[in-house]
């Protein structure tokens, strides 16, 4: 049987191991918290990942570990899935991968060369900086940012639309692809580039989706004001080829853990580098003036009442992050709005530990 490690087995990194197996690879997977370790391996682990479950107590050719070497002697190729967070600037905060990178030096010179794949969101140019410290201890790098959504992510694995990876040669690249052969039940668009270029890559395609959503809402607006149906008007504009219907429905804004830090990365990166990003810059603002048109235009109803099942960011999910369904609720009622939220006990309890009362709960 094939092997493969993968470090960082957090929301993410466990759904790819657990994808990893199933497409018949024995994965080994790193974690700093023990007790995580513990419940993974012992198969008492609660996710909120649709399918996680299921597919932990169905696996047996997967093991969590707290012991990075040996994670790393576990395997050739080393998928590196840490979290890497938004920075006020729109940097990527990307101290985990940094602290990755210092276990893997300390454990000195590999016998084998290793080859270490960051899908980790980066700061474009900083894959050739891990190159860079590694290379001399025998390691090749690569970069194969994964194109998930949270609530889907086992199933945005095993049939992404396309996979990209930065290597520096086709070799390298193959033995990643090599595995997304065997994960995926579709057949993905493939492309290989330079490291920086995937890197680029990744900010890039989730620039763009915002861009777009940000567009069909404005559209949308425009639609309401005037007394036109937004759905109609979105649905055959996105009929043609060359637009698509994916992305492109009227409704609340985008927000989440990767749209809005993928477009502030964007944002800093082109402003660093004396480029104009205006088109961006404008995604982003009309994101939060169409989040005002909608409660302007719900407050000028009368309506004293507002009724909702879903404030995540993305329904089915239990992610609150910059969720524009949240922060319609939380404006309506604190303009005098009773609001009520019909939600996952997961999501309700994380709503009573921030807001208390403010809201009712059913």
């Amino acid at each position: 049987m094939k092997t493969m490690s993968v470090i960082g087995i957090g929301r993410l990194g466990l759904c790819f191991s657990l994808t990893l197996e199933a497409g018949g690879y024995d994965v080994v997977g790193c974690d700093i918290d023990q007790e995580y370790v513990n419940k993974i391996n012992t198969k008492t682990l609660v996710s909120f990942e649709p399918g996680v479950n299921e597919k932990l107590q169905h696996s047996s050719q997967f093991v969590a570990t707290t012991a990075l070497k040996k994670c790393v002697d576990h395997a050739r190729i080393i998928f590196v899935t840490v979290a890497s967070y938004s920075e006020p600037d729109g940097r990527y905060d990307v101290s985990q991968v940094d602290s990755v990178v210092d276990g893997l030096i300390a454990l000195g010179i590999q016998q084998e060369q290793k080859h270490l794949v960051i899908c980790t969101n980066v700061n474009p140019g900083y894959s050739d900086t891990v190159y860079d410290r590694l290379r001399g201890y025998n390691w090749e790098v690569s970069f194969n940012p994964e194109t998930i959504a949270q609530g889907s992510i086992l199933r945005d694995q095993e049939a992404p639309d396309c996979v990209y990876v930065g290597s520096d040669s086709q070799d390298l690249a193959d033995e990643i692809l090599d595995a997304y052969t065997n994960m995926c039940t579709n057949t993905p668009s493939v492309h290989v580039m330079d490291r920086l270029s995937a890197e680029l890559t990744k900010v890039s395609l989730n620039c763009y989706l915002t861009c777009k959503i940000s567009f069909a809402n404005m559209v949308g607006d425009l639609a309401t004001s005037l007394g036109a149906d937004p759905e109609s008007i979105l649905k055959a504009v996105g009929s043609d080829s060359r637009i698509n219907n994916k992305f492109f429905r009227y409704g609340f804004g985008w927000g989440g853990p990767c749209f809005p830090r993928d477009t502030r990365a964007f944002i800093r990166l082109a402003n660093n580098n004396q480029v104009p990003h205006d088109m961006c810059t404008a995604s982003n603002s009309s994101n939060q003036s169409h989040l005002q048109f909608q409660i302007e235009q719900f407050l000028a109803s009368g309506a004293t009442e507002y009724v909702t099942d879903s404030v995540t960011y993305k329904k089915g999910t239990i992610i609150l992050e910059e969720a524009q369904q949240l922060e319609f609720a939380l404006r309506l009622a604190s303009s005098g709005v009773e609001v009520t939220i019909k939600e996952s006990e997961e999501v309700t309890r994380q709503l009573q530990e921030t807001y208390g009362d403010l809201f009712n709960y059913e």
